[in-house]
Protein backbone atom coordinates (compact mmCIF):
# COMPACT_ATOMS: atom_id res chain seq x y z
CA UNK A 1 0.00 0.00 0.00
CA UNK A 2 1.17 2.96 -0.67
CA UNK A 3 0.36 6.40 0.72
CA UNK A 4 0.38 8.63 -2.72
CA UNK A 5 -2.19 5.73 -4.37
CA UNK A 6 -5.12 7.10 -6.16
CA UNK A 7 -8.37 7.21 -4.74
CA UNK A 8 -11.34 7.55 -7.25
CA UNK A 9 -14.32 7.88 -5.07
CA UNK A 10 -16.61 10.18 -6.69
CA UNK A 11 -18.53 11.14 -9.21
CA UNK A 12 -16.71 14.39 -10.01
CA UNK A 13 -13.30 13.06 -9.81
CA UNK A 14 -14.20 10.67 -12.96
CA UNK A 15 -11.04 8.71 -12.53
CA UNK A 16 -9.01 11.45 -13.46
CA UNK A 17 -6.11 11.88 -11.23
CA UNK A 18 -5.23 15.76 -12.24
CA UNK A 19 -4.91 18.17 -9.13
CA UNK A 20 -7.62 20.40 -10.32
CA UNK A 21 -10.30 16.78 -11.58
CA UNK A 22 -13.20 18.11 -8.80
CA UNK A 23 -12.75 21.64 -9.05
CA UNK A 24 -16.60 22.19 -7.53
CA UNK A 25 -15.53 19.76 -4.64
CA UNK A 26 -12.42 21.46 -3.49
CA UNK A 27 -13.72 24.61 -3.94
CA UNK A 28 -17.11 24.50 -1.55
CA UNK A 29 -14.60 23.51 0.87
CA UNK A 30 -14.49 27.26 1.77
CA UNK A 31 -17.41 27.05 3.55
CA UNK A 32 -16.16 25.20 6.49
CA UNK A 33 -13.61 28.08 6.46
CA UNK A 34 -16.87 31.15 6.24
CA UNK A 35 -18.33 28.93 8.87
CA UNK A 36 -14.48 29.02 11.41
CA UNK A 37 -14.38 32.80 10.24
CA UNK A 38 -17.85 33.81 11.56
CA UNK A 39 -17.63 31.80 14.76
CA UNK A 40 -14.29 33.19 15.55
CA UNK A 41 -15.89 36.66 15.48
CA UNK A 42 -18.92 35.90 17.33
CA UNK A 43 -16.38 34.38 19.91
CA UNK A 44 -14.23 37.49 19.72
CA UNK A 45 -17.14 39.38 20.39
CA UNK A 46 -18.94 37.50 23.23
CA UNK A 47 -18.49 38.35 26.82
CA UNK A 48 -14.98 37.34 28.17
CA UNK A 49 -16.32 35.18 31.17
CA UNK A 50 -17.94 33.05 28.25
CA UNK A 51 -14.97 32.57 26.44
CA UNK A 52 -13.02 29.14 26.55
CA UNK A 53 -10.38 26.98 25.24
CA UNK A 54 -13.35 24.38 24.26
CA UNK A 55 -15.04 26.74 22.04
CA UNK A 56 -12.14 28.58 20.47
CA UNK A 57 -10.50 24.70 19.89
CA UNK A 58 -14.07 24.11 18.21
CA UNK A 59 -13.87 27.19 16.00
CA UNK A 60 -10.29 25.83 15.43
CA UNK A 61 -11.32 22.37 14.17
CA UNK A 62 -14.21 23.69 11.73
CA UNK A 63 -11.26 25.36 9.66
CA UNK A 64 -9.06 22.35 9.74
CA UNK A 65 -12.05 20.40 8.33
CA UNK A 66 -11.87 22.73 5.40
CA UNK A 67 -8.48 22.09 4.81
CA UNK A 68 -8.38 18.32 5.13
CA UNK A 69 -11.10 18.25 2.86
CA UNK A 70 -9.63 20.37 0.34
CA UNK A 71 -6.33 18.09 0.35
CA UNK A 72 -8.13 15.16 -0.29
CA UNK A 73 -10.31 16.44 -3.09
CA UNK A 74 -7.39 17.54 -4.74
CA UNK A 75 -4.59 14.92 -3.92
CA UNK A 76 -7.26 12.37 -3.65
CA UNK A 77 -4.35 10.14 -2.45
CA UNK A 78 -4.24 7.56 0.96
CA UNK A 79 -2.10 10.44 2.96
CA UNK A 80 -5.05 13.01 2.22
CA UNK A 81 -7.90 10.82 2.82
CA UNK A 82 -6.99 10.26 6.60
CA UNK A 83 -6.25 14.73 6.15
CA UNK A 84 -10.26 14.43 4.99
CA UNK A 85 -11.86 12.21 7.70
CA UNK A 86 -9.30 12.59 11.12
CA UNK A 87 -10.80 16.33 11.72
CA UNK A 88 -14.16 15.21 10.91
CA UNK A 89 -14.08 12.43 13.52
CA UNK A 90 -11.90 14.66 16.09
CA UNK A 91 -15.14 17.25 15.40
CA UNK A 92 -17.54 14.87 16.42
CA UNK A 93 -16.08 13.15 19.05
CA UNK A 94 -14.83 16.46 20.64
CA UNK A 95 -18.33 18.03 20.37
CA UNK A 96 -19.87 14.73 21.72
CA UNK A 97 -17.94 15.22 24.68
CA UNK A 98 -19.03 18.94 24.66
CA UNK A 99 -22.44 18.97 24.37
CA UNK A 100 -22.58 15.94 27.54
CA UNK A 101 -21.12 18.08 29.74
CA UNK A 102 -21.33 21.46 29.13
CA UNK A 103 -25.54 21.13 27.65
CA UNK A 104 -26.53 18.74 29.70
CA UNK A 105 -24.37 18.87 32.33
CA UNK A 106 -23.42 15.23 32.78
CA UNK A 107 -20.33 14.50 35.63
CA UNK A 108 -17.39 13.83 34.23
CA UNK A 109 -17.45 9.70 34.61
CA UNK A 110 -20.43 9.96 32.56
CA UNK A 111 -19.41 11.89 29.67
CA UNK A 112 -16.39 9.76 29.71
CA UNK A 113 -18.83 6.27 29.72
CA UNK A 114 -20.60 8.23 26.53
CA UNK A 115 -18.14 9.23 24.42
CA UNK A 116 -16.62 5.49 24.49
CA UNK A 117 -19.95 4.51 23.63
CA UNK A 118 -20.00 6.77 20.79
CA UNK A 119 -16.61 5.52 19.81
CA UNK A 120 -17.70 2.11 19.59
CA UNK A 121 -21.18 2.87 17.78
CA UNK A 122 -18.74 5.00 15.13
CA UNK A 123 -16.40 1.41 14.89
CA UNK A 124 -19.57 -0.97 13.94
CA UNK A 125 -21.17 1.76 11.62
CA UNK A 126 -17.98 1.75 9.34
CA UNK A 127 -18.16 -1.97 9.92
CA UNK A 128 -21.18 -2.35 8.26
CA UNK A 129 -21.70 -3.76 4.66
CA UNK A 130 -25.10 -3.50 3.38
CA UNK A 131 -26.38 -3.71 -0.45
CA UNK A 132 -28.81 -1.11 -1.72
CA UNK A 133 -30.60 -2.17 -4.97
CA UNK A 134 -31.22 1.24 -5.62
CA UNK A 135 -27.19 2.62 -4.53
CA UNK A 136 -25.57 0.13 -7.50
CA UNK A 137 -23.86 2.58 -9.03
CA UNK A 138 -22.10 3.87 -5.46
CA UNK A 139 -21.11 0.06 -4.77
CA UNK A 140 -19.44 -0.02 -7.65
CA UNK A 141 -17.00 2.55 -6.52
CA UNK A 142 -17.22 2.22 -2.60
CA UNK A 143 -17.58 -0.95 -0.85
CA UNK A 144 -18.78 0.75 2.06
CA UNK A 145 -22.70 0.67 3.07
CA UNK A 146 -24.80 3.56 1.73
CA UNK A 147 -21.75 4.68 -0.53
CA UNK A 148 -19.96 5.06 3.50
CA UNK A 149 -22.28 7.26 5.03
CA UNK A 150 -23.66 5.40 7.13
CA UNK A 151 -20.35 5.79 9.09
CA UNK A 152 -22.35 9.23 10.03
CA UNK A 153 -25.25 7.86 11.13
CA UNK A 154 -23.91 7.63 14.85
CA UNK A 155 -23.55 11.38 14.71
CA UNK A 156 -26.95 11.89 13.34
CA UNK A 157 -28.67 9.99 16.27
CA UNK A 158 -26.69 11.38 18.97
CA UNK A 159 -27.35 14.77 18.01
CA UNK A 160 -30.97 13.56 18.01
CA UNK A 161 -31.12 12.25 21.16
CA UNK A 162 -29.36 15.27 22.87
CA UNK A 163 -31.25 17.67 20.89
CA UNK A 164 -34.77 15.65 21.92
CA UNK A 165 -33.26 15.67 25.65
CA UNK A 166 -32.28 19.29 25.88
CA UNK A 167 -35.91 20.11 24.60
CA UNK A 168 -37.01 18.36 27.23
CA UNK A 169 -34.77 20.52 29.90
CA UNK A 170 -36.10 23.32 28.04
CA UNK A 171 -32.46 24.15 27.41
CA UNK A 172 -31.86 27.22 25.23
CA UNK A 173 -29.83 25.21 22.34
CA UNK A 174 -32.30 22.46 22.00
CA UNK A 175 -33.52 24.59 18.85
CA UNK A 176 -30.24 24.62 17.31
CA UNK A 177 -30.20 20.96 17.70
CA UNK A 178 -33.12 20.54 16.11
CA UNK A 179 -32.25 22.67 12.78
CA UNK A 180 -28.79 21.01 12.70
CA UNK A 181 -29.93 17.55 12.92
CA UNK A 182 -32.14 18.27 10.02
CA UNK A 183 -29.60 19.96 7.81
CA UNK A 184 -27.15 16.83 8.42
CA UNK A 185 -30.32 14.53 7.63
CA UNK A 186 -30.15 15.91 4.16
CA UNK A 187 -26.70 16.35 3.82
CA UNK A 188 -26.35 12.76 4.16
CA UNK A 189 -28.56 11.99 1.71
CA UNK A 190 -27.01 14.02 -0.68
CA UNK A 191 -22.97 12.15 0.04
CA UNK A 192 -25.07 9.00 -0.47
CA UNK A 193 -26.71 9.95 -3.97
CA UNK A 194 -23.25 11.35 -5.28
CA UNK A 195 -22.82 8.98 -8.11
CA UNK A 196 -26.77 8.05 -8.58
CA UNK A 197 -27.46 11.66 -8.93
CA UNK A 198 -23.80 11.88 -11.15
CA UNK A 199 -25.70 12.76 -14.36
CA UNK A 200 -28.39 15.31 -13.08
CA UNK A 201 -25.94 17.95 -12.26
CA UNK A 202 -23.78 18.87 -14.20
CA UNK A 203 -21.13 22.17 -14.76
CA UNK A 204 -19.93 23.67 -18.03
CA UNK A 205 -20.59 20.60 -19.98
CA UNK A 206 -18.85 18.38 -16.92
CA UNK A 207 -20.63 15.94 -14.01
CA UNK A 208 -20.66 16.86 -11.02
CA UNK A 209 -22.79 15.03 -8.52
CA UNK A 210 -24.06 15.98 -5.26
CA UNK A 211 -21.12 15.64 -2.82
CA UNK A 212 -20.21 19.45 -3.14
CA UNK A 213 -23.79 19.81 -1.53
CA UNK A 214 -22.37 17.91 1.74
CA UNK A 215 -20.06 20.35 2.11
CA UNK A 216 -21.91 23.11 1.90
CA UNK A 217 -24.80 21.78 4.22
CA UNK A 218 -22.40 20.14 6.28
CA UNK A 219 -20.43 22.85 7.03
CA UNK A 220 -23.62 24.75 7.97
CA UNK A 221 -24.25 22.04 10.50
CA UNK A 222 -20.86 22.71 12.01
CA UNK A 223 -21.69 26.53 12.03
CA UNK A 224 -24.60 26.07 13.72
CA UNK A 225 -23.64 23.34 16.10
CA UNK A 226 -20.60 25.82 17.50
CA UNK A 227 -22.34 29.29 17.35
CA UNK A 228 -24.39 27.42 19.83
CA UNK A 229 -21.46 26.33 21.87
CA UNK A 230 -20.40 29.78 21.85
CA UNK A 231 -23.39 31.05 22.79
CA UNK A 232 -25.17 28.63 25.29
CA UNK A 233 -21.99 26.27 26.57
CA UNK A 234 -20.97 28.67 29.47
CA UNK A 235 -22.55 30.23 32.19
CA UNK A 236 -22.88 33.80 31.37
Amino acid sequence: MSWDEKIYRYCERAGDPAFWAEPVNALTNVAFLIAAAVCAVAFARAARETRGWAEACLVLVVAVVGVGSFLFHTYATRWAAIADTAPIGIFMLAYFAYALWRFAGAPWWLTLAGLGGFVWSLSVARGVNCTVPWLAKSAAVHPGCLNGSVGYLPALVALVLIGLWLAIRRHPVWPTFAVASGVLAVSLAFRTLDYELCELFSLGGRHIGTHFLWHLLNATVLYLLVRGAIRHGRPT
